[in-house]
């Protein structure tokens, strides 16, 4: 972590790009973030989410080359093709396996696990090629970095872990240098990078009269609007300028991208969904066109234009005049080889995403947590309609700012956590977490289904030891101990399984909400001093990952684990 060196990578939905530093630790230099798209008449801080593998699965373009070069294929050979776009989200929401399987575009399947690891190997060996391309010294390799790996706070654990997994296999890190990968939320980044900004840091009407981080006791919500999910953290500022997490990580996936679904379903409403549905099967490149035009004009607030493609009006032709189909339709208009959409239809499409966010923000506002502002960040935060709707809506309780170039906000914060992780001091737990044990039976408290008996008498089995409760503030780098003794005299080893819940105070490990999330075994090979013996639990909650390791005293036996939170 000490590591002045850092490259981060942002993942994104519908965009992804890095950034990085080769300056010590205490510089406040900002992170370099790497321009995309030049050759094609772009420059932007992210490159499109899209990688294009040939008909024998191997890798071939990633971002604007990959929609490119799609774009410009025949329709038969698009169809040969593996194009990967929005994958992301087929993380999102689910317990996963390393067996899962994505669709692309053209109905083609392929192993979630080796689109996400080439997706993260394109970005790291782009990364180090620029960074070896702007330095003069000897060339720089990827264990000479921390790689900071940027990830939604509301997904679930074992999403971040099949993350971390695919980027070990992308050779960002080795089993060696695992400990130089680090995840990082991306409200989190975003809020670190936010809080250092300058008053003329915001596209705001209102003024903000010092930094964040020079304001102690300050309030504030970040909610990362992304092209996947709307993902919200609430954040109060320490002395010193560390960051407090005060509620838990909310949200949904009612992300940028939902905008873009709704477009295509109201297309398909005008064009009848056997029409639509024949168009998107047989032109798949003319429609990645048609969808990149949209994603540039929905931002704006207003009436937009976008031209037809060619092969849609002719399947639209063939079987009436196309000004036939738009008669009954409210909010739209054709206008020779032209779709008008009016600004209120536009504002519809949002209207989903919009309901998603705003639920979450009045859940947190309720909270009395005396909120001075809502900071809007990430590529969706450029859209006008998203951000006066939210000024709109909360504007009188808080003041709404949205950093300018707010799709940098967590590449750049994410450079900045993985020189300073104890930024942000500490995080709400996300479950009660806790381990299977046993205690001397009562029978006044415990089932009696649980008992069972050994020489040294009557013991209650089952028992949930509750670790940390959801909710609970756990430090960025808490350790926190626990001593147990063994149930029997000649006990010559110790089963620790780990579980988690949601719920506040389970009393025992099978009931309702518990899953079981990792073990381990320690050698006690020791028996002289009986019953009177020690194991020692040590517990790191406060990162991004939970490790755990058992320390029989008498032996100095060890057993270590991380927990895992995916399904073979």
């Amino acid at each position: 972590m000490a590591n002045s060196f850092i490259i981060s990578i942002d993942f994104g939905t519908a965009y992804s790009g890095y950034a990085y530093s080769l300056t010590p630790r205490q510089a406040e230099t900002d992170p370099i973030v790497k321009p995309w798209g030049k050759e094609h008449g772009f420059e932007t801080p992210k490159t499109p989410t899209c990688i294009l593998f040939n008909e024998d699965e191997e890798f071939f373009k990633f971002g604007y080359d990959a929609k490119m070069a799609y774009t410009k294929m025949s329709n038969q050979e698009a169809k040969k093709y593996y194009l990967f776009e929005n994958f992301k989200m087929s993380l999102y929401g689910k317990k996963l396996n390393r067996n899962l399987t994505i669709e692309a575009t053209n109905g083609k399947s392929m192993s979630a696990m080796k689109v996400i690891t080439e997706t993260l190997r394109y970005l790291k060996e782009h990364a180090l090629n620029t960074v070896n391309d702007n330095t003069a010294r000897a060339k720089f390799i990827a264990s000479d970095f921390t790689w900071v790996l940027t990830l939604p706070a509301i997904w679930d654990a074992s999403s971040k872990q099949f993350m971390a997994e695919a980027a070990t296999e992308a050779g960002i890190v080795t089993e060696r240098t695992v400990d130089k990968l680090v995840i990082a939320l991306e409200p989190e980044a975003a809020s670190l990078w936010c809080k250092k900004l300058p008053s003329d840091g915001f596209v705001t009407e209102t003024s903000v009269k010092e930094k964040l981080e020079q304001a102690p006791g300050t309030r504030y919500i970040v909610a990362d609007c992304g092209g996947g999910t709307i993902d919200i953290t609430v954040h109060k500022v320490l002395d010193g300028g560390a960051l407090k997490e005060l509620y838990k990580a909310s949200g949904n996936g009612l992300g940028g991208q939902l905008v873009d679904q709704k477009f295509k379903n109201f297309l398909k409403e005008i064009f009848s969904h056997k029409l639509w549905d024949e168009y998107e099967r047989t032109y798949p490149a003319e429609l990645q066109k048609m969808m990149y035009g949209f994603a540039v004009v929905k931002c704006a607030d207003e009436d937009v234009e976008i031209s037809c493609p060619f092969n849609l009006g002719e399947l639209a032709q063939k079987r009436q005049n196309i000004e036939m189909f738009f008669k009954t339709v409210q909010g739209a208009s054709w206008d020779e080889g032209v779709i008008k959409i009016s600004k209120e239809k536009m504002r519809s499409f949002y209207d989903e995403s919009l309901s998603g966010i705003t639920k979450n923000l009045k859940e947190i506002l309720k909270e009395d947590f005396r909120i001075s502002y809502i900071l809007l960040v990430g590529g969706f935060a450029s859209s006008e309609i998203l951000r006066r709707h939210i000024t709109k809506r909360f504007g009188k309780q808080c003041r709404v700012l949205c950093p300018f170039r707010a799709q940098e906000a967590i590449i750049k914060g994410a450079v900045m956590y993985g020189k300073h992780p104890e930024l942000v001091a500490s995080r709400k737990s996300a479950f009660t977490y806790g381990i299977r044990g046993s205690e001397r039976f009562d029978e006044s408290k415990h089932k009696a289904e649980k008992m069972f008996s050994n020489k040294e008498g009557k013991w209650c089995q089952d028992i949930f030891k509750q670790m940390v409760k959801i909710g609970e503030d756990v430090g960025w780098d808490e350790t926190r101990e626990h001593m147990f003794s063994p149930i029997a005299a000649d006990q010559t080893s110790c089963v620790f399984r780990f579980f988690r819940t949601e719920r506040e105070n389970p009393m025992y490990v099978d009931e309702w909400g518990l899953e079981q999330v990792g073990s381990c075994t320690v050698a006690m090979p020791d028996t002289t001093r009986g019953l009177n013996r020690n194991i020692k639990l040590e517990i790191t909650f406060g990162s991004t990952e939970i490790k755990a390791t058992a320390t029989d005293i008498d032996s100095n036996s060890t057993a270590f684990v991380k927990i895992d939170f995916m399904t073979s």
